[in-house]
């Protein structure tokens, strides 16, 4: 779960005998990183990423008893949900003796997402995965832990309840 947080101004480069699995830039144990690719790798390293849209799986990263959940509609707009949003999703797997079962329609907040979110400062946060935190349709939270980091913009999209609860805040 290594968030990627990239400066225009940094001057840490990516090798060029690095892999290029899901650990692109040497991140293996930290939390937060600040990298910037050299101009030449950047077609051929970097993975297309887009909204949170229709059928997309996200983790779940509270104790509600959800595991995983579909995405299966975003109540932001058109093109998907991105950091912040809210989501309509289908319980994919659940743990057993959990608030909520398999199969049950739920509203989700967005904290990480794998699409980069520019920040007023220059620099970019992206996240390895996407991952939600159930709430019910009210907004209120349906589990009372959040497990790993949720970027500081939830903020000012008013969901003060999730950064009280997190571990980290990036």
């Amino acid at each position: 779960m290594a968030a990627f947080l990239r400066s225009k101004c940094s001057s840490v480069g990516r090798t060029l005998m690095g892999g290029l699995g899901n650990n692109l830039f040497g991140a293996v144990n930290s939390s937060v990183e600040t990298v910037s690719r050299p101009p030449h790798c950047d077609p051929i390293c970097q993975q297309i990423r887009t909204f949170i849209q229709m059928r997309t799986n996200l983790k779940v990263v509270d104790n509600s008893g959800a595991k995983r959940v579909m995405c299966i509609q975003s109540l932001r707009g058109k093109k998907g949900a991105r950091l912040g949003d809210t989501i309509i999703g289908s319980v994919k797997e659940a743990q057993p003796r959990g608030k909520v079962k398999k199969g049950d329609v739920v509203y989700g907040v967005v904290v990480r997402a794998a699409m980069k979110r520019g920040r007023n400062d220059g620099s970019e946060i992206q996240f390895d995965d996407n991952a939600i935190v159930l709430v019910n349709n009210k907004g209120e939270l349906i589990g009372t832990r959040v497990f790993g980091p949720v970027p500081h913009e939830l903020r000012k999209k008013k969901h003060l309840k999730i950064l009280a609860l997190a571990e980290h805040i990036v």
